[in-house]
């Protein structure tokens, strides 16, 4: 269930989409898309021409689609498909990656988390934690973390490159700012369409001198783990380690957890 290079699907991939496609669309019946049931039906679920009248294309285009002909569809077609048979996000997400499309982005507005990982988050406290969006956005943090950073810290890129505060308080900043912005890249890449993390980046290279110099380098990182140096007001450097994780079910979430420290 790959796609080449250039984003086509392999055949692989578009054997199982027709045969992904034929099943779901057996699964519907016309009246769950506003369809009389028109009688008798030799198969069950909806007919080719029944999913293509509803989605918006021809049917010869679907009929193609499902024998693994060389159609190419574009995300808006594909989207109106995965509605008209009902799909899950996951099987939207799936019907996406076998035709050799990335699925499709989140929308734009704040993204929220699953409530008990906001609660295992504060449940590590006195250990800082928080856990990050792909864009790097915080979407939780414990007290512990809030007092290591000396305060709130609504998105990390922007805070590292943005607030003289994240200067002051990280020991090895340029270090840790070329790291950080390696480890967007790779997120913008595994993430092409969305919004917040080119947000993210674009407003990083308009407002950070040094972070549109460091963009160009093409530096790419995918590893969170490791140590960092900060200079903390009351218990000054502090060497503290930091595990990352994926929760099994939101890989592009990070949950960040730092070690045993002096703060403790």
């Amino acid at each position: 269930m790959t796609a080449s290079p250039d984003g086509r699907a392999s055949r692989r991939s578009v054997s199982e989409l027709g045969s992904f496609l034929r099943h779901r669309r057996e699964r519907r019946s016309p009246a769950d898309v506003g369809l009389p049931g028109g009688g008798r039906r030799r198969t069950p679920g909806l007919r080719r021409e029944e999913v293509a009248l509803v989605s918006g294309v021809s049917t010869s285009w679907y009929t193609f689609l499902e024998q693994g002909r060389p159609v190419r569809p574009s995300a808006q077609v594909l989207g109106a498909v995965a509605g008209t048979l009902g799909l899950t996000d996951d099987e939207r997400d799936h019907l996406f990656r076998l035709a050799g499309l990335a699925p499709e982005g989140p929308a734009a507005g704040p993204e929220r988390i699953d409530p008990g990982l906001a609660d295992l988050v504060d449940a590590v406290d006195p250990r800082p934690a928080y856990v990050t969006a792909a864009s790097f956005d915080i979407l939780a943090i414990n007290a512990a973390a809030r007092s290591l950073f000396c305060g709130a810290v609504p998105n990390l890129a922007l805070w590292v490159f943005g607030d003289p505060a994240a200067e002051e308080l990280l020991v090895d900043h340029e270090e840790v700012a070329l790291g950080l912005l390696a480890r967007l890249r790779w997120a913008n890449a595994c993430h092409p369409d969305d919004r917040r993390i080119a947000e993210v980046v674009a407003q990083l290279r308009e407002t950070s001198a040094d972070a549109a110099r460091w963009w160009t380098r093409q530096d790419v990182r995918d590893v969170r783990s490791g140590i960092k140096r900060v200079r903390h007001p009351e218990h000054g450097v502090l060497t503290l380690t930091h595990t990352a994780l994926h929760p099994a079910e939101r890989p592009d979430l990070t949950l960040v957890v730092y070690g045993p420290s002096d703060l403790e």
